[in-house]
């Protein structure tokens, strides 16, 4: 455990319940964890060291999610991990490409786009309200595996936030799922490519296990609530947060860009 004073380790446990909370809903809850834990590690603590433990903290909350959403909510788990292991490909692959391309390039690019989806949203109010019509064909599921999986995978490896917010968007869209029928399988999803990054991450040695044990704890609180609340409160209240973290992703990628 890193030299930490008490108040800011209460306030990454915090922000790991809210984060958890946020992820399970919609996706995008390392917009808020991995900031506070880059605030909140000593100075001289590598950045891959945040990155490893934000990885431990967030498998486990997205695992929590994902069991709750399985137990209650309609989902094709075979389809889900099918399109996981092409976003663990996918990550991968841009994992590899990261080290030489640089990401200020794509951030207008994703703003842009992001800002469409947000009006697409607003201006379709059924988008991903109605009820799944049965079982995706094959056609369908053959392009989520290679939208949802190895192009968001890819992003996810490249670039990384927002990539659960994308993977809710793509297989509302591709797959013809409820809001909520998608976050579950986007959970599913998560869980496989985080896994492949955690072990990346755990064989550098870039973890810090005991904090990432103590935020887990509270992740996995945030996680389990987040599914039970996207499950009681129906795809309309998912749709409110989508927006919401749609547009702290912009925010959070325009100040990036052109502030920080």
């Amino acid at each position: 455990m890193p030299d930490i004073p008490l108040t800011m380790i209460a306030l990454l446990c915090v922000a790991a319940l809210a984060a958890g909370w946020i992820d399970a809903v919609v996706g995008g809850g390392g917009l808020l964890l991995l900031p506070v834990l880059l605030l909140g590690l000593p100075s001289h603590t590598p950045a891959a060291h945040a990155l490893g433990t934000n990885k431990a903290v967030a498998i486990v909350g997205t695992t929590g999610a994902a069991v709750t959403y399985a137990r209650k909510a309609p989902v094709d788990v075979r389809t889900a991990v099918r399109i996981g292991l092409a976003a663990l490909a996918g990550s991968s692959a841009g994992a590899f490409f990261a080290a030489g391309m640089s990401t200020d390039v794509l951030k207008p690019v994703i703003m842009v786009v992001l800002l469409g989806v947000a009006a697409f949203v607003i201006l379709r109010p059924a988008f991903g309200t109605a009820p799944a019509t049965g079982p995706a064909s094959r056609r369908r599921i053959l392009a989520a595996i290679g939208l949802a999986g190895l192009g968001i995978g890819f992003y996810d490896g490249l670039v990384g936030p927002g990539t659960g917010t994308f993977l809710v968007l793509a297989l509302t869209a591709v797959l013809h799922l409820d809001l909520v029928s998608a976050s579950a399988t986007a959970k599913i999803v998560n869980c496989c490519t985080n896994a492949g990054a955690l072990a990346t991450f755990a064989w550098q040695g870039a973890v810090l296990w005991q904090l990432a044990a103590l935020m887990a704890v509270f992740n996995l609180a945030g996680g389990t609530l987040g599914a039970h609340t996207a499950l009681k409160q129906g795809s309309g209240f998912v749709r409110v947060v989508l927006l919401t973290v749609v547009f702290a992703l912009v925010g959070n990628l325009a100040y990036e860009q052109w502030v920080a």
